[in-house]
C-alpha cells in the first residue's frame, strides 16, 4: 500500500505529484535531503532501518547491471517486507512488482539513460509491473538538459548527484547541454552561484550553480504539467542533445503506455512548432475517431465543402470562414483541412484539440505533413457518403492533398479557387458551385452537432442509441439535448466540446447498446468526489477527463475521471471521480 506518496495531477505520463514526508515535497524534484540508503546486500547482509516519516527509506537490495539474465535476477531479488515509514525499493525492470512500498529505485539508470531505446524501454516495461499510485526514482542521471525528457517518460524522484560530480570535474550544465567551465568567458545563468566575477567562479561554486539549475529546471517541469504543456515544451528543449529527441520519439512509439495516461479533453493550448507533433497521442487520437466514428447524417444528397483552417479558432468565428458561410449559404457540409488534426467536421470544431492548438504558419507544408493530412481525408472519405466534394482550398499544399486523394476515390470533386480562398472570383466560384442545393437550416445543424460529439466522444452510433430522440435548446454552443419529456440529457460544453450528461442521460447510456464506462464503488452515496480507496473496480479503457457511470450498492451516479481505469483500482489515495450528479437508490 502506498501510504507517503500521492498524485495530483497528470500530463500524459508526466505526473504532479507529493512525497509525503515529515515536510512534504512536490514532485517531479530532488530527493538528496531526504533519502536514507540502508545499503546493497551484495557485499554484506545490512542491519535492517528503523525508519522515520522524515525521509525516504531505500530499503537493503541487491542492484543489477543490464543485461544480467533474467533467471539470476530473479534468484537473487531480495525480499522486502511491509513497514511503516516512507519506503522505496530498489527494481529491475524485470524484477519491478508491487513489494508495497512507497517509491521504486530503478536499478542502473546510468547504464540506460543517454540510450533512448534502452531508456524508453526500460521505463515503460517498469512503470507497467508497478503499481499505478508509487513514485519511480532514477539516481545518478539527472541534469537540467534531461530533467524534462525524464519526467515527461513518467519518473517522479530524481537526486543531484550527477550534476553535483560534473560540477567538481568542472562541467558547467545548462538547459541545453554541459559546458567546460575553462571555456566560459561569461556565466550565463542569474542564480546565488554565479553572482560573482568570472574569476572567481571555481569548481565548487560550479557544483553550486549546476544543483540550482537543476532545481529551477524541475520548477519549470512541475509547472508545465500542472498547464497539461510539458510536452510542447518538451518538444523544444530537447532538441539541444539528440539523445534526448531520439528519447521522447522512442516513447512516442509506445501507443499504448502514452495513450493510456493522456487525457481525452484539455482547455490549454495545444502547440504544433514542428513535425513530432504529429505523432502526438491527442492529434493521433482526434484524427483515429473523426475516420472511425464519425456518421454523416446531412445524407448522401448534400455536398462536402473542404475549406482551410484558419489561425482564430473555432473556425467559425474567423473572418474567412464567415466569408465562406456567406457564399456557401450553408448548402454545404462543411470540414476543415489543418495540420496538425487532419481534417475537422465542422461539428466538432470546438471537440480538443480542434480549438485548442497552434500552429507555425508559413504557407509551406513539408511532406510529412501533407501525408498525414492526406491520409486522413482519405480515410474519411472512405467511411463517408457524398455525392461531390467541393474544394475550396488555397493552391499552396491543400490542393495537393485534395489531388492526392482525389486519385484514389469515387467521388468527383471540383475547385473554386482562384488565387486564394477569400477573392471575391473565388468566393463567386463558391456561390455557383452550390447554386441550386438546399440550405441547412440552424436547427438540424445544432442537432447533428449534438449527435456529432455523442459518436466523437461515446463510440460510432451513439449520437442515434444514446441520445435517441431529441430536442435542443440553446444558442450555439451552449447546447442541451432535452428528451421527449423536456428533460435534460447532455449539455454540450464550449471549453473542450465534449457532452457532460445528467443523471437521466447517464442511464439512458446504461440502458443504451453503447459500451459503457463504469466505475463500481463501495457502500456509500458519493457527493463531490469519489476517492480511489472506495472503488471495487473500473473498466481499463477509462481515461482521464472521460465521462463515467459511477455505480454501487447506494447510489447512482455520473461525474468525470481524473485517473485512468487501472489506476482507479490499484490506487490506495487520490481523487478518482469528479462526480456531476449522485443521487440514493
Amino acid at each position: 500500500m502506498t501510504d507517503y506518496f500521492e498524485v495530483h495531477e497528470r500530463d500524459s505520463a508526466a505526473r504532479l505529484g507529493e512525497l509525503r514526508l515529515a515536510e512534504s515535497l512536490a514532485t517531479p524534484a530532488l530527493v538528496d535531503d531526504v533519502v536514507a540508503d540502508a545499503g546493497s546486500e551484495w557485499f554484506q547482509s545490512q542491519p535492517f532501518p528503523e525508519g522515520d516519516d522524515s525521509r525516504l527509506t531505500i530499503l537493503p537490495y541487491r542492484g543489477f547491471p543490464s543485461g544480467t539474465r533474467e533467471e539470476v535476477q530473479e534468484s537473487f531479488a531480495p525480499d522486502y517486507p511491509d513497514v511503516e515509514y516512507p519506503s522505496a525499493a530498489v527494481v529491475t525492470p524485470r524484477t519491478a512488482a508491487d513489494y508495497g512500498a512507497d517509491a521504486y529505485v530503478l536499478s542502473n539508470a546510468p547504464g540506460f539513460v543517454g540510450h533512448a531505446s534502452a531508456f524508453a524501454n526500460a521505463v515503460v516495461e517498469a512503470k507497467d509491473r508497478l503499481p499505478a499510485d508509487s513514485a519511480l526514482y532514477l539516481s545518478g542521471v539527472a541534469t537540467p538538459a534531461n530533467a524534462a525528457v525524464l519526467a515527461y517518460a513518467g519518473v517522479d524522484l530524481l537526486d543531484g548527484h550527477r550534476a553535483a560530480v560534473y560540477g567538481t570535474q568542472g562541467k558547467y550544465l545548462t538547459t541545453d547541454g554541459e559546458h567546460e567551465l575553462a571555456d566560459l568567458d561569461d556565466l550565463p545563468c542569474a542564480c546565488p552561484a554565479c553572482q560573482r566575477p568570472r574569476e572567481e567562479f571555481g569548481r565548487e561554486d560550479c557544483k553550486e550553480h549546476n544543483l540550482n539549475a537543476l532545481r529551477a529546471e524541475l520548477a519549470r517541469v512541475r509547472t508545465r504539467i500542472r498547464q497539461g504543456r510539458l510536452r510542447d515544451y518538451v518538444e523544444g528543449q530537447a532538441r539541444h542533445e539528440a539523445w534526448l529527441t531520439a528519447a521522447f520519439r522512442e516513447l512516442d512509439q509506445e501507443w499504448g503506455y502514452l495513450e493510456a495516461r493522456t487525457p481525452v479533453q484539455r482547455d490549454t493550448l495545444l502547440l504544433a512548432a514542428s513535425e513530432d507533433t504529429l505523432r502526438r497521442v491527442e492529434i493521433q487520437r482526434f484524427a483515429d475517431r473523426v475516420t472511425s466514428r464519425y456518421v454523416n447524417r446531412y445524407g448522401d444528397d448534400r455536398p462536402l465543402l473542404l475549406v482551410p483552417c484558419s489561425a482564430r479558432k473555432p473556425y467559425s468565428d474567423s473572418q474567412s470562414h464567415r466569408q465562406f458561410q456567406d457564399a456557401a449559404q450553408y448548402r454545404a457540409h462543411v470540414v476543415s483541412m489543418t495540420s496538425p488534426i487532419g481534417v475537422v467536421p465542422q461539428d466538432l470544431e470546438l471537440t480538443y484539440p480542434a480549438q485548442h492548438y497552434d500552429s507555425v504558419v508559413t504557407g509551406r507544408w513539408s511532406e510529412d505533413e501533407k501525408e498525414f493530412v492526406a491520409r486522413v481525408l482519405r480515410r474519411y472519405l472512405e467511411r463517408t457518403d457524398y455525392p461531390r466534394v467541393i474544394a475550396h482550398v488555397p493552391p499552396e499544399g491543400y490542393r495537393d492533398i485534395v489531388e492526392r486523394v482525389e486519385a484514389d476515390i469515387d467521388i468527383p470533386v471540383e475547385y473554386t479557387v482562384e488565387d486564394h480562398p477569400t477573392t471575391g472570383e473565388s468566393l463567386a466560384n463558391l456561390r455557383d458551385a452550390l447554386a441550386g442545393e438546399d440550405q441547412i437550416w440552424v436547427s438540424e445543424r445544432e442537432e447533428r452537432t449534438l449527435r456529432a460529439v455523442a459518436d466523437y466522444q461515446f463510440g460510432r452510433g451513439a449520437g442515434d442509441n444514446l441520445l435517441g430522440d431529441i430536442q435542443v435548446q440553446g444558442r450555439y454552443p451552449k447546447l442541451q439535448a432535452l428528451d421527449a419529456e423536456g428533460e435534460q440529457l447532455a449539455a454540450l460544453v464550449p471549453q473542450y466540446g465534449l457532452l457532460s450528461l445528467t443523471l437521466r442521460g447517464a442511464r439512458r447510456w446504461v440502458d443504451s447498446d453503447v459500451e459503457t464506462k463504469t466505475v463500481e464503488i463501495d457502500d456509500f452515496v458519493p457527493r463531490g468526489s469519489v476517492l480511489a480507496p472506495g472503488i471495487v473496480t473500473a473498466d481499463d479503457d477509462i481515461r482521464v477527463g472521460d465521462e463515467v457511470v459511477v455505480e454501487g450498492p447506494s447510489a447512482f451516479a455520473v461525474g468525470k475521471a481524473e485517473m485512468r481505469g487501472q489506476e482507479m483500482a490499484e490506487s490506495t489515495r487520490g481523487i478518482a471521480v469528479d462526480v456531476r450528479h449522485s443521487e440514493e437508490r
